[in-house]
């Protein structure tokens, strides 16, 4: 029998020779209320020889919380790792199986269910101010991760999820990536760079091309703690931190972007791509960044499988390059935050 203290780590011992052809874990569904059991399918490669562990594992480092040994099939993640529903503190953890040493497939994603922070706007201030009466730990969202590809008309970007950081927001985005949210969507804003040359912004998510239009629907700001570089994804909104929706801005430098840190939500980070992202910014505009034909857009959207967590590409940054080509393209009159 399996015992965990305080996510130590524990390990059995089951070897096995063949099992399903399939590599990863999968979720018996997407929602699992608090106390309740968490089964989870377990598929190994066949062949695949050597003992088989889920690891809990923390996001960014892939440190490990803790480690229980299983067999192909069905297993309860409850009685895996009892901490799940027992801890005070509920984080965001990643379940990756792992044979033989080898980390297989995709993880899972295990996002605590809790009551969300309020974000209102003081008088005179333009910062919002998070507010909370309480958090309620109500169960887990578990979901297999993945990666977000735009294939646009300048090539892939492709981007990294970060639901450790603000977990509502990117799963809203998976979903309308998902969905075909994206399909044929152009970049009605580029701001390639501010009035002191500082790189800003690419932002698309709009179907109407007006910077006004969204999914039907708003969802609330999150406290996000990544701070806006080149190609981090972030929530465009309006003067209402409450006013997210469908649109979203790619970062073209940390020293244009850093002063939008904690106002906007920032979610996801360029996994491949550099240069796309470079090129699309250097497309010609017009008055207030607006695109002129032929104007970049994104062709489609998907989910592509994530690498095993801790395994995958870094986030894309710029290096030592220089971008002439942004400084090439006219600057955009408009410098103020990111609005919809």
């Amino acid at each position: 029998m399996n015992k965990l203290v305080a996510l130590g780590i524990v390990v059995a011992t089951a070897f096995f020779a063949a099992a399903p052809s399939i590599a990863q874990l999968t979720p018996d569904r997407l929602y699992y209320g608090i106390n309740r059991e968490v089964p989870i399918e377990v598929s190994v490669p066949e062949g695949k020889e050597g003992e088989a562990v889920i690891e809990l594992l923390r996001p960014v480092t892939a440190e490990k919380a803790a480690t229980a040994s299983v067999l192909p099939g069905k297993v309860n993640l409850a009685t895996l790792f009892p901490n799940l529903w027992n801890t005070k503190t509920p984080s965001l953890l990643y379940a990756q199986l792992s044979v033989g040493g080898e980390k297989i497939g995709p993880a899972l994603v295990l996002q605590p269910m809790v009551s969300p922070k309020y974000a209102s706007m003081q008088p005179g201030s333009r910062e919002p101010k998070f507010s909370s009466s309480g958090e309620t730990y109500s169960g887990l969202r578990i979901y297999i991760d993945k990666y977000v590809r735009f294939d646009t008309d300048k090539g892939v970007i492709e981007f990294e999820l970060r639901p450790d950081v603000a977990p509502n927001t990117a799963w809203n985005f998976r979903e309308l990536a998902a969905g075909g949210f994206y399909t044929d969507v152009i970049f009605h804003r580029i701001v390639p760079t501010r009035q002191d040359g500082q790189p800003f912004v690419i932002q698309v998510g709009d179907p109407t091309a007006t910077g006004t239009g969204g999914p039907g629907y708003l969802i609330d700001l999150e406290p996000s703690n990544l701070p806006h570089d080149f190609g981090v994804l972030s929530m465009a909104r309006s003067g209402d931190p409450n006013s997210n929706g469908s649109q979203v801005f790619v970062c073209l430098s940390k020293g244009g972007t850093s002063f939008l840190d904690k106002n906007y939500t920032s979610f996801g980070q360029a996994i491949r791509g550099a240069d796309v992202i470079q090129a699309i910014a250097a497309a010609p505009i017009g008055a207030e960044g607006r695109p002129l034909d032929p104007m970049p857009r994104i062709k489609s959207a998907s989910l592509v499988d994530a690498a095993p967590y801790g395994t995958g590409p870094k986030p894309i940054t710029l290096g030592n390059r220089n971008s002439p080509s942004l400084e090439s393209n006219q600057p955009a009159k408009s410098e103020a935050p990111v609005q919809r």
